[in-house]
């Protein structure tokens, strides 16, 4: 460019300055709320009625009872429903999480559309699109951050696509795979429900989640850990195939071979991201003959006596735990007690008492030091039985917790120690990938004291089911073709520091969150994961259980697999009709995902 060419331009861009922004600005997109004038008329909500049969349903909130009236006998019955995840399943209008301490409060959606397949699925997102209106999600609703949960929108609500059909030579369509054992449910479908099917009724196993109610696509689509996952691996790699409906309207399949970009951001990519899932086919493999579990709490006498029993565990779970038998949990508190509730596959009684005889003969040749609070409860039943409430009630083990409705299926059951996660608030919640480095014989000193570090201040937990490492190299290959950051295959555990208050909501006299406790809560929480940061620095965070103020969350959900995913997100959702807090492309608009910016 020649100069007198550069001085003319330079002042047609002056010139351009003194125009008033405004006139080249694009205006902000806003999806409509109901006080906006381009809200559907009742003649269009009447349309979508008649497009899923009748199933549109006006939502309204079981919590508003209390808010018209918390001193009722009908508040009272709703607070102690709020501790029942069944009830909280089968109503569109609360989640089973009900917030979180400065963050989100459950609130219903205007409409929800009750799908039965995936033809209403359809029809819901078309009318979403086509107003403008917020979409969003709900199976299970387990999700600490509210991605279920959005105040002024239209609802998906898959509680009844809960089909659920067992396949002895299934090949994914368009494929040539060899014939294999699946399992395809609805997207409705709960833990429980698979298990009954799959492992209760036809003696096979399909790796799913811990939670008997967590959702099968909601658990799917974070990625997915359970009790045996050291051995099966993830549950997001055990798909085979999806049915979801994209932004566009359109049911896609997705496999291997067909649409393999999404079917690969499904597998961990995040629920609710990339379209809603109406179907999904899993693996089913063979069942060992034998599962069971250790059970037992150590207190140690002061805080000297407490660091050896830290580093003697690290030390034998190294040894002796490491491995595909072995997953769930340690915890390690402030009251200097180390509580054991892990769980095994492939492993009869004696085999199991084995392994944990030289733990408890080293905690016997201290007494003086170590008290064993209750009788290790060491053991295994038959494998066949793990989901099974009636023969689990017929042989005393009470380990469930019974749905109390009049009329309530036997079925209705959820283990009793996830009853604390039921109706609760979120006061704080952090998790961090642990390196099966910090195992290594020069390094279990420093992982040992972070741990001491981190029990002064709170409790911490290590999920071994929810680190790869240790896990046949089958279940980490298959783990590093999912969406999920990598370090999960390089861990030997998560680690989880949480805290919040049972059923409590804004607004309810006497039931109102403890604002003062949870703020402090919260601090608590992230001091205590800083002690372990500071020997796992770049460890990442589990996307379903982890902060909901997470910093750089793509970086801590997905690490090197950000960039592939947000490709997905921007090939079949380019205008975002798919929100979710801390997703996939989330970057793009306000919070509430009403807004784009």
């Amino acid at each position: 460019m020649n100069r007198r060419s550069f001085l003319k331009a330079s002042s047609a861009v002056s010139l351009l300055g003194l125009w008033p922004r405004r006139l080249f600005a694009k205006s902000p997109i806003h999806r409509v709320r109901p006080s906006d004038p381009g809200w559907p008329s009742k003649d269009a909500w009447k349309r979508l009625n008649d497009a899923v049969g009748g199933n549109l349903i006006a939502v309204d909130s079981p919590i508003n009872a209390c808010l018209s009236s918390p001193q009722s006998a009908d508040c009272q019955t709703l607070f102690t429903n709020l501790k029942n995840p069944y009830y909280i399943g089968d109503n569109p209008g609360v989640t089973q999480t009900l917030g979180w301490v400065d963050a989100w409060a459950t609130k219903p959606s205007v409409y929800a559309v009750a799908a039965r397949n995936a033809n209403d699925v359809v029809a819901a997102v078309n009318f979403a699109r086509e107003n403008n209106l917020r979409l969003v999600v709900k199976g299970g609703g387990h999700s600490y951050q509210g991605t279920s949960n959005a105040p002024d929108s239209l609802l998906i609500w898959t509680r009844h696509m809960h089909d659920i059909t067992l396949h002895d030579d299934f090949v994914p369509q368009g494929c040539r795979n060899a014939p294999q054992r699946a399992v395809t449910v609805g997207s409705g479908t709960f833990w429980l429900q698979a298990y009954d099917a799959v492992t209760t009724k036809a003696g096979a196993y399909v790796q799913g989640g811990g939670c008997t109610t967590v959702g099968v696509a909601g658990l799917i689509q974070s990625g997915g850990f359970g009790s045996f996952s050291k051995h099966y691996g993830m549950a997001a790699a055990g798909l085979l195939e999806a049915e979801v409906v994209t932004a566009d309207g359109k049911v896609r399949i997705a496999n291997t071979c067909t649409n393999p970009d999404l079917f690969w951001a499904l597998k961990g990519g995040g629920g609710g991201t990339f379209g809603a899932v109406s179907k999904l086919t899993l693996r089913v493999r063979d069942l060992p003959e034998f599962a069971g579990g250790a059970f037992f709490t150590v207190k140690a006498s002061s805080d000297d006596a407490y660091r050896r029993l830290i580093r003697q565990f690290i030390g034998f779970y190294r040894d002796a735990l490491f491995n595909d038998h072995w997953g769930e949990q340690a915890h390690f508190s402030p009251d200097n007690t180390l509580e054991i509730s892990m769980v095994h596959q492939g492993l009869d009684t004696d085999q199991a008492k084995k392994i944990w005889q030289p733990f408890l003969d080293w905690l016997a040749q201290s007494s003086a030091a170590f008290t064993i609070q209750s009788e290790p409860v060491i053991g295994s039943i038959p494998f066949r039985h793990w989901w099974d409430p009636d023969w689990l009630k017929e042989h005393n083990l009470d380990v469930f917790k019974s749905d109390p409705r009049a009329g309530a299926s036997p079925m209705n059951v959820w283990w009793n120690g996830d009853s604390g996660q039921v109706g609760w608030v979120v006061w704080g919640f952090e998790s961090l990938w642990m390196p099966a480095s910090l195992l290594h014989d020069d390094s279990q000193e420093k992982l040992a004291n972070a741990l001491f570090a981190a029990s002064r201040i709170s409790e911490v937990e290590l999920h071994f089911n929810k680190g790869l490492a240790g896990a046949p190299s089958e279940a980490i290959e298959a783990a590093r073709d999912t969406a999920m950051n990598p370090a999960v295959c390089d861990a030997f555990a998560l680690a989880i520091v949480a805290d919040g208050q049972g059923p409590a909501y804004p607004g309810i006299p006497n039931h109102e969150p403890d604002l003062a406790k949870g703020r402090k809560g919260a601090e608590t929480v992230h001091r205590c994961m800083t002690e372990l940061r500071a020997v796992a620095s770049d460890g990442g965070a589990y996307v379903s259980e982890s902060n909901f103020f997470e910093s750089d969350f793509q970086h801590a959900y997905w690490g090197k697999n950000f960039a592939r995913l947000a490709d997905v997100k921007k090939k079949y959702d380019p205008n975002g009709l798919f929100f979710v807090h801390n997703g996939v492309g989330s970057e793009r608009w306000s919070p509430d995902g009403f807004t784009k910016v």
